[in-house]
């Protein structure tokens, strides 16, 4: 272990889990508040899927570029300049007019792809032999940060108004940044030193591994972020209230983390995932026909939505660390898996809204969330299998 993690390790740990409740909940929480920011600001369903949608656009941009920022900067100061961009983009986005709102979400996106691929790459080289556990420690607080950000966004929003309620956010990426300081003095090169694979003898873009661990992340966040955009209005056409619809986006934000209670040590104990990664991806496609048939047991099915969605996704991270054998690798499958993979998470919110605003029905984008879960199935048993890139 390098001599500054012998020296402050609590620092880092805790540094990374704090992090990570920023890189979810600071643009979905802007979901329980869809209807309230149409209203304020006349936008039809496709403009306001874009408020999703934009940030993972940004990612698209953006993570290809992380790897080359920590090479400049060091991998500490880059994830600490990502705070920063992460608290600008909150303040813009909530204080401002629509084009405000707009830029603001953009900004937020760029600050977030770098900490979405960075971070990976900090677990790989720092904690190799605590890979899986971190993982998964840091998805359920990424969890939690979502779940509490859905929980409070409208209670916040009714007695302040949505622009604080959105505002009141940048406390977080300010926390994370104070907690994150006594790293910027450690490891400004270890991200070249870890690397010993300088003229990328492996080519993740031409690997099959690497496309199928990247459609498997893409695939995934698109479902989820097709139902985490809209889940509120599916609620709200079903009878349920602004409230109970916030509370319940809520709960399934909450049950994402749940998985990586248990898979860490099952994925430790398991070379291949194959079998794991199609037990939770079934388990969110059940949640979607129930959603579909019986939405009076939104409980029930937003819990397992959740729960089986979570789970790939974090199966989804933890292939990042698993199929490669470096730091550098790492970060290199991790900027091509956040490109691509949020090209298609990207579009989904946009083109589910356009078609809801088409058929005036969520039924057709639940049934085409839960084709893409039949997809996912099958990525995942490419993903899942006992590989690293480069080996056949």
């Amino acid at each position: 272990m390098p001599k500054s993690l012998r020296v402050g390790p609590f620092w880092v740990i805790a540094g990374i889990l704090i992090f990570s409740a920023n890189l979810r909940g600071l643009f979905t929480a802007v979901g329980p508040l869809l209807g309230t920011l149409q209203s304020a600001f006349g936008m039809g369903a496709t403009q306001a899927g874009l408020l999703i949608t934009l940030p993972l656009a940004v990612f698209c941009l953006v993570s290809p570029l992380a790897p080359r920022l920590a090479r400049g900067l060091g991998l500490e100061r880059a994830l600490f300049l990502a705070l920063g961009v992460m608290a600008a983009g909150i303040v813009v986005r909530a204080f401002g007019p629509l084009w405000s709102l707009y830029l603001g979400t953009a900004i937020l996106g760029a600050g977030i792809a770098i900490g979405n691929t960075l971070l990976p790459s900090l677990l790989k080289r720092d904690f190799p032999d605590q890979l899986t556990k971190l993982t998964a420690v840091y998805a359920i607080t990424m969890g939690i940060g979502s779940a509490v950000a859905s929980a409070v966004v409208v209670p916040l929003a009714d007695a302040v108004g949505w622009r604080v309620s959105l505002g009141a956010f940048v406390i977080l990426p300010i926390a994370s940044a104070l907690l994150w300081l006594p790293q910027l003095g450690r490891h400004s090169d270890l991200v070249r030193q870890a690397a010993p694979e300088p003229a990328e003898s492996v080519k993740v873009w031409r690997s099959p591994l690497a496309w199928q661990v990247t459609l498997f992340f893409g695939v995934n966040s698109a479902v989820y972020y097709a139902i985490a955009t809209w889940l509120p209005s599916i609620l709200a056409d079903a009878g349920f209230s602004q409230a109970m619809a916030g509370t319940l986006h809520g709960l399934m934000q909450l049950a994402t983390a749940l998985p990586g209670l248990f898979l860490a040590p099952l994925v430790r104990r398991t070379r291949d995932q194959r079998g794991i990664a199609a037990a939770m991806v079934g388990l969110g496609l059940a949640s979607i026909v129930g959603l579909c048939l019986a939405p009076r047991l939104a409980v029930l099915w937003v819990s397992g939505f959740g729960f089986g969605v979570g789970g790939a996704f974090i199966l989804a991270l933890a292939f990042l660390g698993l199929r490669t054998r470096s730091a550098d690798q790492t970060a290199r499958l991790s900027g091509m898996t956040q490109s691509i993979g949020y090209v298609l998470s990207a579009s989904a919110p946009v083109l589910f809204g356009a078609l809801h605003d088409e058929t005036g029905s969520w039924a057709p984008v639940l049934v085409i969330c839960g084709l893409l879960c039949g997809l996912l199935i099958i990525l995942g048993w490419g993903a899942g299998r006992d590989r690293s890139l480069g080996e056949s």
